[in-house]
């Protein structure tokens, strides 16, 4: 269940709002309600990603409003580590973060490691994203080391550029 509270503005009038979700498999279909979570060279990545959760490879994962939109997020990688699953591309709707929407997607990709008969769940956070490591650490993983990442981000006027940081690396037995 997704909970937020809604405020409008002078009068300070606040309701809680308690809405179901669902976690089910990410669709091709679902990738233009997506956009909010990346660059159009981040969806396409996505997209590729979802040919490899047909063969058995990845899942890819969406928590669903009532009306079937997606709201978070993230993948479950079966090959990048041995005898673990790797979770990566972790994503929630801005305006939606903070509700328990990043701890669902993450409880759900855990059962479906565990379902795949691995005891054991890695991560990878930017040092420059004290909340999701906040996140993960209430979630029990333990970080144990450091490592480089860099990609290609697509910036607004179209160009391609690097992104290089750290990333803590996270683990959790299951």
């Amino acid at each position: 269940m997704l909970q937020s509270v809604i405020t409008e503005d002078a009068a300070s009038t606040h309701a809680n709002v308690t809405m179901p979700v669902t976690v089910r498999d990410l669709r091709p279909q679902d990738l233009p309600a997506c956009a909010w979570s990346g660059s159009a060279t981040h969806l396409r990545h996505v997209e590729r990603e979802l040919t490899r959760a047909a063969s058995g490879e990845v899942d890819y994962l969406a928590v669903c409003t009532p009306v079937d939109l997606p709201v978070a997020i993230g993948g479950i990688d079966y090959q990048a580590c041995e005898n673990a699953g790797t979770l990566w591309q972790l994503a929630v709707l801005p305006a939606l973060q903070s509700c328990g929407l990043g701890t669902l997607l993450v409880r759900a990709a855990e059962e479906r490691i565990r379902r795949r008969g691995l005891r054991k769940a890695v991560l990878a956070v930017e040092e420059d994203n004290p909340r999701a490591r906040a996140l993960y650490e209430r979630l029990g993983y333990i970080a144990y080391g450091r490592a480089p990442e860099a990609w290609d981000e697509e910036a607004p006027d179209g160009s391609i550029r690097r992104h290089e940081t750290v990333c803590i690396l996270m683990r959790k037995g299951l």
